[in-house]
């Protein structure tokens, strides 16, 4: 199993982020996510199970919050990536399987919406996608799955 939980967040209005804020985002959010993908590839069997932990607001039609442009369209890249790599892998294996999660009562989410509570407890969350990592492929396999109380 790899969970691919990285997260990097930067709350700015569209027109002030920067070409490097795009980057920076990326490249923990995509980029990262590609390079541990491959270089543990390896590793993998046919019943392997990467995790991308994605975002609800990474998925077309659901709510967004505003001045997450760059951090939503990251996630949404990570979903892509995984249905491709669900299709291109399905033979061999590993499963690739995307959680989009809503709100959860993180130090990330406090830092870029100071004030702001989420419905979800972090441990809560962990022990959801620790059980889905472990089961998830005897129902899933390219899905990009939102797990939100909240939109978004």
């Amino acid at each position: 199993i790899l969970i691919n939980n990285a997260g990097k967040l930067i709350n700015k209005p569209f027109l002030n982020i920067t070409r490097e804020d795009y980057i920076s985002i990326f490249d923990v959010n995509f980029i990262g996510v590609t390079n541990l993908i491959k270089n543990i590839f390896p590793f993998f069997n046919k019943k392997s199970h990467v995790v991308n932990i994605s975002s609800i607001g990474g998925i077309i039609g659901s709510l967004k919050f505003k001045g997450l442009a760059a951090y939503s369209s990251s996630k949404g890249a990570l979903n892509i990536l995984t249905e491709v790599l669900a299709e291109e892998f399905k033979e061999s294996g590993p499963y690739f399987n995307s959680l989009c999660l809503g709100s959860v009562q993180t130090k990330m989410l406090n830092k870029a919406f100071p004030g702001y509570k989420a419905q979800v407890h972090p441990k809560d969350m962990a022990k959801f996608i620790f059980d889905f990592a472990n089961n998830g492929t005897k129902y899933f396999n390219g899905k990009v799955i939102p797990v939100s109380l909240s939109n978004p």
